[in-house]
Order: structure tokens, then C-alpha cells, then sequence
């Protein structure tokens, strides 16, 4: 996640007031596309999920 001014090749959206930009080509690999505000491990933060196969190692939280 980045923070950058839509591009051209870019889908614009707004939901619940926060507005939103992601490249057509991915967007269609990638959907659906969930946003979740999550607390866990004693951190909080947003995190995305998609279709798009996870990269590098497994994620966790601490024990």
C-alpha cells in the first residue's frame, strides 16, 4: 500500500469517505479485494486481502 496520485491506467473509487486508486490490470487480477481494520498481537492496522497469491513467507503474529 502506497500513498501516490491516481495514474491514468488507474480505477478511482470512494467507499465510506476514504477514496481509493488501484491499477485497472491489477484490480482485475486481484478482485475481489477486501479492506478489514484488524487488532491483534497488540498492533493494530489495516489489512488487505485479494486472489493475487501471497509472496515471500508466511505472515504471523507473536506468540
Amino acid at each position: 500500500m502506497a500513498l501516490d496520485e491516481p495514474k491514468e491506467n488507474d480505477t478511482v473509487f470512494t467507499e465510506q469517505g476514504i477514496t481509493f486508486s488501484i491499477d485497472k490490470d491489477l484490480l482485475e487480477k486481484a478482485k475481489p479485494i477486501h479492506l478489514d481494520f484488524v487488532e491483534a498481537c497488540g498492533q493494530a492496522g489495516f489489512q488487505f486481502t485479494s486472489n493475487l497469491p501471497e509472496e515471500g513467507g508466511e505472515g504471523g503474529c507473536c506468540s
